[in-house]
C-alpha cells in the first residue's frame, strides 16, 4: 500500500520469463529506519504498552490475568522496539519468568496452578452467564485447548524464596 515502485531501467532480468523486461525496484520507503519500518514499529510498541499495562492491572484486579499479557508485550516489544524488551527482561520479579518461556524453558509450576485455577474459575462463571449453550460449550473448548497448552508446556524448577 505504501510502498513506491519504480521501473528503473537498469540492467535487464536476464532468463526465465524476466527476458527483456527492465527490473522492478523499491524507491527508499522500508527497511527497519524508513517511514512504513517506523510506523510498524512503533504500532507493536503501542500494541506491547496496551499489554503491559493489562498485566499490571492484573496485579491488582482479581479475574485479569497478568501472565499472558506480560508475555504478550515481550512478544510486542521483541518486534517493536529492542529497548523496551531489554527493559521487560531486565525486570527483577519478570525478567526470569519470561526470558525462560521464550527460551522454551517453560514456567513455574505455581504459574501454571494459579493461570489454570483463575482460567477455570473465569470459564465456569462464563459459562453460566452465557445466554446459549453454544457459548457455553464454545468457552470450555477454548479454555481445555488452553489447558492443554499450559499442561504441555515444561515446567521451570521451582526457586528458593528470597
Amino acid at each position: 500500500m505504501w510502498r513506491l515502485r519504480a521501473l528503473a531501467l537498469l540492467p535487464v532480468v536476464q532468463g526465465g520469463m524476466g527476458v527483456g523486461l527492465p527490473r522492478e525496484r523499491t524507491c527508499g520507503v522500508e527497511g527497519p529506519n524508513r517511514p512504513a519500518g517506523l510506523i510498524r514499529r512503533a504500532a507493536w510498541t503501542a500494541a506491547g504498552s496496551a499489554a503491559l499495562a493489562l498485566g499490571v492491572a492484573g496485579l491488582i484486579l482479581p479475574l485479569l490475568p497478568t501472565t499472558p499479557f506480560v508475555l504478550l508485550a515481550s512478544a510486542c516489544y521483541l518486534r517493536g522496539s529492542a529497548r523496551m524488551h531489554r527493559w521487560l527482561l531486565s525486570r527483577p520479579r519478570l525478567g526470569r519468568v519470561i526470558h525462560d518461556y521464550e527460551s522454551g524453558r517453560g514456567i513455574p509450576p505455581r504459574a501454571k496452578a494459579v493461570a489454570l485455577g483463575v482460567l477455570w474459575l473465569s470459564i465456569v462463571q462464563g459459562a453460566a452467564m452465557a445466554g446459549s449453550a453454544a457459548t457455553a460449550a464454545g468457552l470450555v473448548a477454548v479454555a481445555g485447548g488452553v489447558t492443554v497448552y499450559l499442561l504441555r508446556l515444561p515446567s521451570t524448577p521451582a526457586t528458593p524464596a528470597r
